[in-house]
């Protein structure tokens, strides 16, 4: 498989904290930010900081993912069914900012395909 760029989604129930941590204190340069997400340049990569809104409000954090493997990719439907026919379970969402394709590693581990062109444009809306 060919990649864009790769990623990690953290997700936060301390947003604005961890806001002025990524880029106050560790002086991350931002990439673009939409309400409750901030992207962040990492190294060759990207860190994307998003409120984890299934956990704001509740109690029970027990089965709470915090990160996401998130891999920029040409084409997400075409590698979700690549998945889907070595076994592996396969959440395909086409959303108006993009389309993503969730999985899992055999560990458990978030993984989450995203389409490269809408992910850049994002980018160059926020620079212009």
């Amino acid at each position: 498989m060919e990649f864009d760029r790769t990623g990690i989604i953290l997700f936060t129930i301390k947003y604005e904290q961890c806001i002025n941590f990524y880029e106050g204190i560790l002086g991350l340069p931002k990439l673009f930010e939409k309400e409750q997400l901030t992207c962040f340049e990492f190294g060759g990569s990207y860190l994307m900081v998003e409120v984890d809104d299934e956990y704001v409000g509740t109690e029970n954090m027990d089965n709470r993912v915090k990160t996401c493997l998130r891999m920029n990719v040409q084409n997400v439907k075409s590698l979700a069914k690549r998945l889907e026919s070595q076994n592996i379970q396969v959440d395909y969402q086409e959303h108006s900012w993009g389309t993503i394709a969730k999985f899992h590693d055999p560990d458990g581990n978030l993984c989450e395909f995203k389409d490269s062109k809408k992910f850049e444009k994002q980018i160059l809306d926020y620079e212009n």
